[in-house]
């Protein structure tokens, strides 16, 4: 999502959060008189979660895969800059989108630079922020993508912060790395520079988790790193953002010739409004986006998860910051986010 003030200038990481299911009542031994047909009620186990099912990911060519080599797109919702929204970024609000939005993936969005609690002003508020977003999808059994969430390159708290982070969950298969959210007016040369640097931090720790690279102008430049991608390396996808009623047929183009190429594509942010995040939602500009992603196999995330009075926000103020959240709850966005997630993210 673009930064708060370039927009101004541009326009003039067990299981899901559902009850708790009762205990089963011990099983009795049955009295000698009872009948030898006499039923007693045995344990049901639980169902396995979506991690459980799918395990540590890596990617094959451009698909993503699972742990059994096969196919699997990740949808699901960003969280908005968690030093502007902070109330959403806890494990119930987690819980509740894996439940009720069925999303299979969530995204920290740590702001570096923004707000008076964002990672260079606050680095403890931060990382306790996304701590408790991954520990959420963790607990759900969904996936989570921790985001680098700046337009600008900070290469010395970038290292430090993904190298410990990368410690900590580098035997965690819920957890894929993003290392800078949108490049704006750096060069493809300068920003593949930096995340060579990041990912040499979390390849010393993590050896295996997918890392996500972003590309200049906001994602939407996925032609340049197709032309000179990061050699050497393994388990990485590039990102490419849209907003659908601003970027149209030409951005799908750009990235369908990136994937001809052999360059694997990750859609980790993205909305049916304009750019700015605002304006009105283009239902059918949306809706080609999303059929063109499901043709592709891509993964894609929604955003976002806050209650701003923008288009893009999903929640109205009457939202709790840990759900559940009713249909009033809910903007125009949420509403329809939510019914693509339910709507694709049901097991093949």
């Amino acid at each position: 999502m673009l930064n708060p003030r370039k927009t101004l200038l541009l326009a003039a990481a067990a299981a899901l959060l559902l009850p708790a299911a009762a205990q089963p009542p011990a099983r009795l031994e049955a009295p000698n008189h009872l009948p030898s047909n006499h039923l007693t009620i045995t344990p049901t186990a639980r169902p396995a979660s979506f991690v459980q099912r799918h395990g540590a990911l890596r990617v094959e060519g451009t698909q993503l895969v699972d742990q059994k080599g096969e196919k699997i797109a990740l949808r699901g919702v960003s969280f908005g800059w968690h030093s502007l929204w902070p109330r959403f970024y806890n494990e119930a609000a987690v819980g509740w989108l894996a439940q009720d939005f069925h999303c299979n993936v969530v995204r920290a969005a740590m702001g570096i630079e923004v707000g008076e609690r964002c990672y260079t002003k606050d680095p403890a508020f931060s990382k306790a922020k996304v701590k408790a977003v991954v520990d959420g999808a963790i607990k759900a059994g969904i996936y989570v993508i921790i985001d680098w969430h700046s337009h600008n390159i900070n290469l010395a708290e970038a290292k430090e912060f993904f190298g410990e982070v990368s410690k900590t969950y580098a035997k965690t298969p819920n957890v894929i790395y993003e290392v800078f959210n949108e490049p704006d007016q750096e060069t493809w040369p300068e920003v593949k520079a930096y995340a060579e640097e990041i990912i040499r931090v979390i390849r010393a720790n993590d050896p295996n988790n997918v890392i996500l690279v972003g590309c200049p102008h906001w994602d939407q430049d996925i032609n340049l790193p197709a032309a000179d991608p990061i050699r050497g390396q393994k388990n990485l996808m590039y990102t490419m953002h849209f907003y659908a009623a601003t970027h149209g047929k030409a951005l799908r183009d750009r990235t369908d010739a990136a994937l001809a190429s052999g360059l694997p594509v990750f859609i980790s942010e993205s909305a049916g409004m304009e750019a700015s995040g605002d304006g009105p939602l283009n239902p059918a500009a949306w809706q080609a986006y999303i059929d063109w992603m499901e043709a592709k196999g891509l993964s894609w995330i929604t955003w976002s998860v806050s209650d701003k009075d923008e288009t893009c926000s999903m929640l109205q103020k009457s939202a709790s910051s840990t759900g559940p959240w009713k249909d009033t709850d809910l903007k125009e966005s949420g509403r329809e986010t939510r019914a693509y997630v339910r709507r694709y993210n049901v097991e093949k």
